[in-house]
């Protein structure tokens, strides 16, 4: 899916004469506002749209980071401007177990279960990848480890998060700046990471990238 949204300099959609466009490989909202906390507007987005199923045995990190590199490259592949992609990937994970994005109640009953009273690991990923277009640009990525700890929820608690509907398409069946945030005692890493772009670690990648991307 690819949609046009107003640039970060004059409005109009087209990068500064500093840099080449900014291009978000993800729909999701959350990272766009996360994006807007540090002062960035997407010129366009870009969802990959991949199969992000697991291979066997594979870990939460090395999966985060491959699926957040394999979206930077495939959108920097169908872009023929200038431009630099940014891609990101959130894995919730229950030690070697990647809990799945919850697409159903019954998933996110589950995974919820699985979450109460217990503590759990946060990956996320964000990759960079130039366009073809751009040869000043360079591929990097790195991830964000963040522990989170649940209360213990009652099965009417549980309920009650599910009749309010925010863990529709979450990895683990919660968001941390939902509903659930009521029952998370404690987080140890980045909160930003959590909710799905590590802020400080984006903006880092971000200044070692040729171009005026951030001041």
């Amino acid at each position: 899916m690819t949609s046009a949204i107003s640039g970060p300099d004059d409005g109009s959609g087209a990068a500064s004469a500093s840099r080449p466009l900014l291009v978000l490989a993800s729909a999701s909202p959350r990272r766009l506002s996360l994006l807007a906390q540090i002062g960035l507007t997407p010129d366009r987005v870009d969802a990959a749209d991949l199969d992000e199923t697991s291979a066997p045995r594979e870990l939460p990190l090395p999966y985060a980071r491959r699926l957040a590199v394999e979206k930077a490259a495939v959108v920097a592949a169908r872009t023929d401007e200038p431009a630099l992609i940014l891609a990101a990937d959130t894995v919730v994970s229950m030690g070697r177990r990647i809990l799945p994005k919850a697409e159903d109640r019954d998933t996110a009953r589950t995974c919820l279960e699985l979450l109460s009273g217990r503590r759990h690991t946060v990956v996320t990923a964000v990759a960079l990848a130039p366009s073809e277009a751009w040869s000043e640009g360079r591929r990097c990525v790195r991830a964000v480890e963040t522990t989170v700890t649940f209360s213990r929820l009652t099965e009417r608690q549980i309920e009650g998060l599910l009749d309010l509907g925010d863990w529709n398409g979450k990895a683990g069946g919660y968001a941390l700046q939902g509903h659930a945030a009521s029952f998370i005692r404690f987080v140890s890493g980045s909160p930003s990471a959590v909710i799905g772009l590590p802020l400080f670690e984006t903006a880092q990648l971000l200044r070692g990238q040729k171009g005026a991307w951030l001041t």
